[in-house]
């Protein structure tokens, strides 16, 4: 037997190289371009500024309300956001107090409305509400499921941008959900300013065709409270301490107890719980208080659709806006059903059946005098099934789409086929000396 070597496996790897000086690696960095430049980082506009802001949203909602415009505070401040972002004014969100201030107030008004004889004149609708909120999920999937088909938007982003209710929510999911966060936001927000636009016109129309009609009277043209007047009771200083006790504590509840939209639910419950007692004096915001939060809840709308945030998604919103075009008519069609089944007024039941926007929901259906009652209690119950029920809907989807297809090797995740590489294996060294 002869011995022989075996082609000797080297596991010697290539000696450092001595680092470069650092003038060296300054000059060897890479340059950019000379026609690009480097990102801006935004940086959030001064506290004066979002006063002036604020005061001109307000100033605008007067001048609508004296042209007869409906929801003018909402709609006059939604329009100049808009206008202010798109040219560049403002470049990032509402500030954040501002934001939790009419989040909770908002609550607080949604619960001052549910009070014991709405909630018991609701009670024989509660299977058709009920039925008609899974209906509007429905839907608003169905509609997600034709534009993932089309190959451009993946499949949980479209599932996440098309539900209708809870923006803030849904967009704080989206990266735990694997969704685009940028396209959810964009898609969210974008319905919600849709629903913000035409849900007071279409409430006027209605409005004004079932007084003309001989129905009951069309919303405005009273004389609203006094300036000073700013909560719903007769003690002002009283009202205004609950108001303030009812937004904090609120807001620290549904922090603590993990609801969804908690700036939002939380005072709406506590607001609920002390509207039921009969022993709270009245808090409800209303005159100046109330129209200062439909300007935020506007501008918080508007502000949204920057110049970046519309060339993100450019190509996409043609798509977007055919959904939003189905899912709208589709959720008033389901109103004109609930509306003929119960004897609702068709305008009650439109405003709980938009697909949405429950801040601008609620201020549409206070300037137009619907029943805020009903429109809360619709819109909170799909706010709740939404929150719950979609992250659920989305990991099912995601897990069945992601299965293999096949014996090709190829995979859908959010709408791409990936193709499976095999990992390679590292090749054993072979022994150093053999018997032949």
């Amino acid at each position: 037997m002869a011995l022989t070597s075996a082609p000797r496996c080297t596991d010697e790897r290539p000696s450092p190289s001595p680092s470069p000086s650092p003038i060296a690696t300054a000059s060897a960095a890479p340059k950019p371009a000379p026609g690009s430049a480097e990102p801006r980082v935004s940086r959030p506009a001064p506290a004066g500024l979002w006063a002036l802001i604020i005061a001109g949203g307000y100033a605008a909602g007067l001048g609508a309300d004296a042209f007869g415009v409906p929801a003018p505070y909402l709609l006059a401040s939604l329009l100049v956001g808009a206008v202010l972002a798109l040219c560049g004014v403002v470049r990032d969100r509402l500030p954040a107090p501002a934001h939790r201030t009419s989040q909770a107030l908002v609550g607080a008004l949604m619960g001052s409305y549910l009070t014991p004889s709405a909630l018991i004149s609701a009670a024989p609708v509660a299977l058709p509400l009920t039925v008609v909120t899974v209906a509007t999920i429905a839907l608003s999937l169905g509609v997600a499921w034709l534009l993932a088909r089309g190959g451009r938007i993946d499949r949980p982003s479209a599932v996440l941008g098309m539900v209708p209710g809870g923006s803030a929510a849904i967009v704080t999911c989206a990266d735990e959900l694997k969704a685009d966060v940028r396209l959810v936001a964009f898609t969210q927000y974008l319905r919600v300013a849709l629903v913000a636009t035409t849900a007071p016109l279409a409430a006027h129309w209605m409005t004004s065709a079932s007084s003309a009609a001989g129905g009951h009277p069309a919303a405005g043209g009273g004389a609203g409270p006094g300036l000073l007047h700013v909560v719903a009771g007769s003690d002002q200083l009283t009202g205004l301490c609950t108001l303030a006790f009812i937004a904090v504590a609120g807001s620290f509840a549904g922090r603590r107890l993990r609801v969804p939209t908690p700036l939002l639910i939380g005072p709406m419950l506590v607001a609920l719980a002390a509207t039921l007692s009969g022993v709270v004096p009245g808090f409800a915001p209303v005159g100046v208080v109330q129209n200062a939060v439909f300007v935020l809840v506007g501008l918080d709308v508007g502000v949204r659709f920057t110049r970046r945030a519309l060339g993100s998604v450019r190509r996409l919103l043609p798509s977007i806006l055919v959904c939003m075009a189905v899912v709208c008519p589709g959720c008033a069609g389901l109103a004109w059903i609930f509306a003929g089944a119960t004897g609702t007024p068709f305008t009650d039941a439109y405003l709980a059946t938009t697909p949405g926007g429950i801040n601008a929901v609620l201020a549409t259906a206070v300037s137009s005098h619907a029943d805020v009652a009903l429109v809360s209690t619709v819109q909170s119950l799909r706010l709740l099934v939404v929150i719950l029920v979609t992250p659920m809907i989305v990991r099912l989807l995601v897990s069945r789409w992601s299965k293999p297809v096949g014996a090709s090797g190829t995979t859908v995740v959010r709408g791409q086929a990936l193709r499976y590489r095999p990992a390679v294996r590292p090749e054993r060294c072979p022994p150093r000396e053999r018997l032949q």
